[in-house]
């Protein structure tokens, strides 16, 4: 249900902007968004479309309990079946941006809910370029932690 209210949101940003440059916060937020939803999904396809990986593309995921995850970049576009998700949903909140030319870094919440219900807690900071003109995730640290 929650899936299908955030395609629909999504749908209507995009006619809203059909025909109208977006601007960048926009697209940046849209693009965040999709990735999150395709990475549940299992759409590896428009997942790995997410990113564009450069020689210092770096993904760091801290589990919360002094465990730290150096996740092999190219992961993100090829990952094992086992990797992807199998459904679900994420709530992404307190977008924070700083946004310089082809340049962004983004701060925001996250809340995941896998297929059984099971509910993750994140800060994410992710690092974007924009490449041909769309912009594209190059890195991310990802901060699991508990709510009080």
């Amino acid at each position: 249900m929650k899936k299908n209210i955030l395609l629909i949101f999504l749908t209507f940003l995009l006619i809203q902007t059909y025909g109208q440059k977006i601007n960048d916060s926009t697209a940046i937020r849209l693009l965040l968004e999709k990735e999150s939803a395709t990475w549940r999904s299992g759409n590896i396809k428009a997942h790995a479309g997410c990113w564009y990986i450069q020689p210092y593309s770096r993904i760091l995921i801290s589990l919360g309990d002094s465990v730290v995850l150096d996740v092999p970049p190219a992961l993100m576009i090829h990952p094992p079946a086992d990797m992807i998700g199998e459904g679900g949903y994420s709530v992404n909140t307190n977008y924070k941006m700083s946004i310089h030319a082809n340049n962004a870094w983004v701060s925001h919440n996250e809340e995941s809910v896998d297929k059984d219900g099971k509910h993750t807690y994140s800060y994410e900071i992710r690092i974007l370029e924009k490449i041909k003109g769309k912009w594209k995730l190059v890195g991310q640290s990802i901060h699991i932690y508990k709510p009080k």
